[in-house]
């Protein structure tokens, strides 16, 4: 068995798309940007760079609490202690103190809304009973989820040299909290809290892109004098939603306006179509001992693929799978791929299935196969001499 591969002219034929969108430059000095629809990565600058995050990384402590959650180990009336050290705890806070029991609702808005440090080591201690124990856990969590450039020293992003995190990491660690956990997702989307009535000068989130860009609901901001103004910010808009993460950025309106900018630049030069309809034969593939010798190659589903939305040329695009294809083969079984090479973006792979059964081959057959391929290595053999 061998790779093989086929063109598949039909489809380059039908997309008549392909110019590259206009490319985007951000002043930011990493950036990370994905359809998170499709997962295609539409701009990668210093995206694997591991930096300090700032308060972005509170999203692996919100991950670790939504867990807590679905598991059942606590429930959003769950209250909390608040700690000396929580209450200590400077830079954003919640405003805690040690007679406080928040509620796990309370702190999540803590957190998301007020970016809250304080609640940040109150969530970390009463999951795991002491910050050094709840950062093991980050770090564990990190390597489950395959963030590949991070580190944890502290649940609320407090500055620490051993605090650190790639955009590239921020985005895999949003798109997992959003698949995840969608029962929780609408937290982020809570644009004031003021626990207890507390801190009315701060009770606003500080996600710039709520209110001000269509589809926005929020995600997570940071800051501190090392990492420069951070942002993870996202917006859905129809069947699409765009992720956009940032670092680096010189002062809190170019936060806002940089991730603007890239969030319509996302939405904007790129847009899904169809480049396979359902049931649809894309090819034919020989079968190696089967009761037939050729099975159709079909679309189970009708395929979108995400493109600049600029038209111009046309798109390159293969069918590839490891054949002959052995039988016995079901129908539905996934056999090959097609590979579309988009103009400055990453390949789409989309899955190929078997048309129909192909049941193994009677005896017959398989002798008649048997012999060709003696014949086939005689003859090599012969040309060899």
């Amino acid at each position: 068995m061998k790779p093989r591969l086929l063109t598949a002219l039909a489809l380059i034929a039908a997309t008549g798309l392909a110019l590259p969108a206009q490319a985007f430059d951000t002043m930011a000095s990493a950036a990370y940007v994905v359809d998170v629809t499709s997962g295609t990565v539409l701009l990668n600058k210093n995206g694997d760079t591991p930096m300090p995050p700032a308060s972005m990384s509170k999203l692996m402590t919100l991950d670790l609490l939504f867990r807590a959650l679905k598991s059942g180990q606590v429930t959003l009336q769950t209250r909390f202690a608040v700690s000396p050290e929580a209450k200590a705890m400077g830079g954003s806070t919640m405003f805690l103190n040690t007679r406080d029991r928040p509620t796990v609702d309370q702190l999540i808005q803590g957190i998301i809304v007020l970016s809250g440090n304080d609640a940040c080591v109150t969530v970390a201690e009463g999951l795991a009973g002491t910050q050094a124990a709840f950062v093991e856990q980050m770090n564990a969590e990190a390597k489950r989820i395959g963030l590949t450039n991070s580190h944890f020293a502290n649940a609320s992003g407090w500055p620490d040299p051993g605090q650190l995190m790639s955009m590239h990491d921020l985005a895999t660690l949003a798109m997992h909290i959003m698949d995840t956990y969608p029962e929780y997702y609408h937290y982020f989307g809570i644009k004031s809290f003021a626990f207890d009535g507390r801190a009315p000068a701060n009770e606003n989130n500080r996600d710039p892109l709520l209110g001000r860009v269509p589809g926005a609901d929020g995600m997570k901001t940071g800051h501190t004098e090392a990492s420069g103004y951070g942002l993870v910010g996202t917006a859905k808009r129809g069947d699409r939603r765009v992720l956009v993460v940032l670092n680096g950025l010189p002062t809190m309106a170019s936060r806002g306006t940089e991730g603007e900018k890239l969030i319509n630049w996302g939405f904007g030069q790129f847009g899904e179509r169809i480049v396979l309809q359902k049931d649809s034969v894309v090819a034919t593939a020989p079968v190696w001992m089967g009761a037939a010798n050729r099975v159709n190659l079909i679309a189970p589903k009708t395929e979108k693929v995400l493109l600049p939305v600029t038209t111009g040329a046309t798109l390159d695009a293969k069918v590839v799978f490891t054949g002959p294809i052995k039988a016995p083969i079901k129908a539905g079984e996934q056999v090959a791929e097609m590979i579309v090479t988009r103009p400055g973006l990453s390949d789409a792979r989309i899955p190929l299935v078997a048309g129909a059964d192909v049941p193994r081959g009677g005896f017959v057959t398989r002798v008649t196969t048997a012999a060709r391929v003696l014949y086939a290595k005689l003859q090599g053999a012969a040309a060899r001499q």
